[in-house]
């Protein structure tokens, strides 16, 4: 499932050399620094570079729409945004039980090109301190692939299978709304200003180059912790490229391909 999402994400986000050397660039990036901080600077990195070095093609005109959402009202939107962003961690320090929501929020708001890029996030935010291992976050991420609805709702998994005073329902319906909360706050504070901002050009390259970076950031995570944690054998390997043929040129649905995995996975313990 990773495979085909850096494949997929690659060829749209990636089509040129230079977005190509980014997305590398960011990869080695996380892989030396394997924490959210390593993901932060490559993201940094992406934005960067790409104001600076990449060259896109105009957009077309700007239109001017009624987003039913004032300056004033978006202007607030996004300085919650940022509070948020900074007041979580910080309570954090002081709450115990606010860790895991700061890392959801920080999650669900560095999100950039695709859900996907969300796992490397929540893998580092959530296995290290121990409050999920990594093997159950990875049967979580796999089950995940299988059902409709956004990437996000993985949220829900990893809230009702965390440590006392989460889990459960509770748990699941707090870290579900803690990731998807920056998205509403950005969105929604940005509509009254994103057609003026979008016609930019250093606002293009930049969110182009980050784009580049969080493809290189998704195939750090193919390596650790998906391929280290989950290809030991050839017949694991086989399984895998056997799963990632049948979703890339097959088209079989990703419900199908995560049960015959399942089951292979069964019939090769014993």
């Amino acid at each position: 499932m990773v495979a085909q999402a850096v494949w997929g994400m690659g060829k749209s986000l990636c089509p040129d050399r230079p977005r190509a050397g980014l997305a590398a660039a960011a990869a080695l990036v996380v892989l030396a620094a394997p924490t959210a901080s390593g993901q932060l600077a490559a993201i940094a990195l992406g934005g960067l570079v790409g104001r600076w070095a990449l060259r896109l093609e105009s957009l077309p005109p700007a239109q001017h729409l009624a987003y039913g959402v004032s300056r004033r009202v978006g202007a607030l939107l996004l300085v919650l945004f940022v509070l948020l962003l900074g007041l979580l961690p910080a309570l954090a320090l002081a709450i115990e039980w606010m860790a895991p929501i700061a890392v959801f929020y920080k999650a669900g708001a560095l999100v950039f090109g695709g859900g996907h890029v969300v796992l490397p996030l929540l893998q580092a935010g959530v296995v290290p301190p121990g409050w999920v291992d990594n093997d159950l976050f990875l049967a979580g991420y796999g089950a995940a692939q299988a059902v409709p609805g956004p990437l996000f709702t993985f949220a829900a998994y990893l809230g009702a299978v965390m440590p006392a005073p989460l889990g459960g329902g509770f748990g699941a319906a707090v870290l579900l709304s803690a990731i998807f909360l920056p998205a509403f706050l950005l969105v929604a504070g940005a509509l009254p200003f994103w057609e003026a901002l979008r016609q930019r050009k250093g606002v293009q390259r930049a969110m182009a180059g980050i784009n580049a970076a969080v493809v290189g950031i998704l195939a750090a995570a193919l390596y650790d912790p998906v391929w280290t944690n989950a290809i030991h054998s050839r017949a694991d390997f086989g399984v895998a490229l056997a799963a990632f043929g049948l979703l890339v040129y097959g088209r079989v649905s990703p419900v199908l391909v995560v049960s015959g995995a399942a089951l292979a996975g069964y019939v090769l313990a014993f």
